[in-house]
């Protein structure tokens, strides 16, 4: 009988691999609503933000506000102090996947929503799990991980993120609707990354590609939805440069491969500004 890649690992990391996915698969609670405390606001924005750990913003704070580990320091937090709308719900919980956002996030939408954020994806296609494999297992089973990754974004993905945008625009149908992508997590430029090899790095990279393909091609289907990429935005800033915007694995270990303060500010917070700048309209006028 052939063995398992992960069971053929010694004791200890076979443990840390167990933390790092309990950590990375917490539960998703429900999350609290939020509203904003801004006086007399003058936009008349009704802004609710939805999605997994980052949009909640884990990671990027040592306190958080609730089990959903939502951060003062997340992007529709800082967002909204910025714009001040006229009311902020924070749906996003961490460990969101498609189905959560379904049954848990959508109540505070409706007829007079105009804005939503969102990352969502991620976690249906088990980006923790590839994460630890590829940090604790062999060149090959990190390689097989994000093949199967990456089959499940192309076989399941499209569908359940169809049904979330679907219900997004059945419940808020005046809203703008900005989708964010993720980070490619590792500079390829870095010729050695202490504890992962070059083969998983470039690996782990294309999956991200995969992901935010994927993500992105669905956005494009739905009329008044906005994709935007930030994986750019964290050029100079990845994994293995030497002022990241992303943590590598740290403890808690809930915070390993999240962004950081920085990387909300720095790079979700500025896609979120652009995507929620001047309207984008397709050539024949439609938004």
């Amino acid at each position: 009988m052939r063995k398992s890649r992960t069971f053929g690992m010694p004791r200890n990391r076979v443990r840390a691999l167990a933390a790092v996915l309990a950590a990375l698969t917490t539960t998703a609670l429900g999350p609290t609503t939020t509203d904003s405390a801004h006086a007399a606001p003058a936009t008349g924005v009704h802004y609710v933000a939805l999605g997994d750990s980052y949009s909640a913003g884990g990671g990027s704070s040592t306190t958080y506000l609730n089990d959903c580990n939502q951060s003062v320091n997340s992007h529709p937090y800082l967002y909204a102090q910025l714009t001040a709308p006229a009311t902020f719900d924070f749906q996003a919980c961490g460990a969101a996947k498609t189905t959560d956002v379904l049954d848990k996030q959508l109540a505070p939408l409706g007829d007079t929503t105009t804005l939503v954020s969102m990352t969502i994806g991620g976690n249906d296609i088990g980006l923790g799990t590839v994460m630890a494999t590829c940090l604790f297992g062999s060149d090959s089973a990190c390689l097989d991980a994000i093949a199967t990754a990456e089959t499940t974004a192309h076989a399941e993905l499209p569908g359940k993120l169809d049904a979330v945008y679907d219900a997004i625009r059945t419940r808020a149908p005046q809203a703008r609707v900005l989708i964010l992508g993720y980070p490619r997590f590792y500079d390829l430029d870095v010729p050695a990354c202490l504890g992962i090899s070059a083969t998983k790095r470039i690996a782990l990279n294309k999956g991200a590609d995969v992901l935010n393909g994927v993500i992105r091609d669905e956005v494009a289907q739905h009329s008044s939805f906005v994709y935007e990429d930030v994986a750019d935005r964290f050029a100079g800033h990845q994994l293995c440069d030497s002022n990241p915007w992303l943590h590598a694995l740290k403890w808690p270990v809930g915070q390993s491969f999240h962004p950081n303060a920085a990387g909300q500010s720095g790079a979700y917070l500025t896609a979120l500004q652009a995507a929620a700048g001047p309207e984008r309209r397709s050539p024949n006028g439609a938004r």
